[in-house]
């Protein structure tokens, strides 16, 4: 990986580069200690991912990555000195198109490459994020639902899948959405799952529908609002009650919308609007296609408005939205849809 590193403290800047580079892989090719400078520097020569330091004098790293994701966008990974204690700061980067956060490593005792471990590792999945590009390992299709309970009409679910970029755009669309909502609603973002609780009580602020992580054996129920809270996939277990997997183990994507999704597919027996949100990769298409076929209402957020075009954009390319609409239109077009159903 190419990296760029932003952090106003040399020293620090300094052992960032040693611990990434202690995969010989990565290589940093500049150093910024201010937002002027790594906006400039980010333009000049883009890398594979920046390191992007929270608390940066003047331009703060929330408006760093805001600024480079619509000019020279590439992978941001958070590193902050307490990700839990900044959390707030840490959705809103994220809002902006940041991949994920870590907090900032600490030399200690031990060998450099024990204490870099967890960092490289965050590193490396989004390495492998950025080289996504051969073929996906396809997940199991839905099968015939002829022999299956018919849907009940008064059964509304909104499966909602995000990635970078993610947060703000579901912090708008939920706080636009009635407490008197008729539908439930289940989100599967790509978050790390220390991050999840913090997520759901962040975008609970300012919403009218109650927001918390989906426990298994967790049931969605009509005007609320369930959010994936672990590194397995979040699936349907049954008709009506969710739950965690971790298969297929080596998936890139987790947890995945596309396992969610097809879930969704195979055992959901009501009305299914499926929505798609900005993010990198493809993980989702393969889902809300599946849903679309199934006669299921399917929306993929616009490129103008997605801070990664990445997922919706692959939905687009292979048909598979109903709906390609801006992200403040998503939650008038969820109402019309939940309220026109009799």
């Amino acid at each position: 990986m190419r990296i760029g590193i932003v952090n106003d403290f040399a020293n620090v800047a300094a052992l960032l580069q040693r611990v990434a580079c202690v995969d010989p892989a990565n290589r940093v090719i500049w150093t910024a200690h201010n937002g002027a400078d790594a906006v400039a520097l980010c333009a000049k020569e883009t890398p594979d991912l920046i390191l992007m330091d929270l608390m940066m004098p003047g331009m703060d790293g929330v408006e760093i990555t805001h600024r480079i994701m619509a000019r020279t966008p590439c992978a941001i990974l958070i590193v902050t000195g307490s990700v839990r204690v900044n959390a707030n700061r840490v959705f809103e980067a994220m809002g902006h198109g940041a991949l994920d956060a870590v907090d900032t490593p600490l030399l200690g005792p031990g060998k450099l490459e024990e204490v870099a471990a967890p960092f490289l590792a965050k590193i490396a999945r989004i390495s492998r994020l950025v080289d996504d590009k051969r073929g996906r390992r396809g997940l199991a299709e839905p099968g015939d639902r002829g022999s299956e309970t018919r849907r009940h009409r008064h059964d509304r679910l909104i499966a909602i899948g995000a990635s970078a970029g993610g947060p703000a755009v579901l912090a708008t669309l939920l706080r636009d959405l009635p407490r008197d909502f008729p539908a439930a609603v289940v989100i599967v973002q790509h978050v790390d799952e220390q991050f999840a609780a913090g997520m759901a009580t962040w975008l609970n602020q300012d919403t009218a529908l109650p927001v918390r992580v989906a426990a298994e054996g967790d049931r969605p129920r009509v005007g609320e609002v369930l959010l994936a809270a672990t590194s397995d996939h979040l699936t349907f277990k049954t008709a009506d009650r969710v739950g965690y997997i971790a298969d297929p183990i080596d998936y890139l994507y987790r947890p995945s919308v596309d396992v969610f999704f097809q879930s969704a597919c195979r055992l959901w027996r009501g009305d299914v609007v499926g929505v798609l949100l900005t993010g990198m990769g493809r993980d989702g298409a393969l889902g809300l296609k599946a849903l679309r076929d199934l006669g299921h209402h399917t929306i993929a957020q616009d490129e103008a408005t997605s801070a990664v075009y990445g997922m919706p954009k692959a939905a687009a390319t292979i048909n598979a939205a109903v709906d390609i609409l801006p992200a403040g239109r998503i939650a008038a077009k969820l109402m019309e849809l939940v309220t026109s159903r009799v």
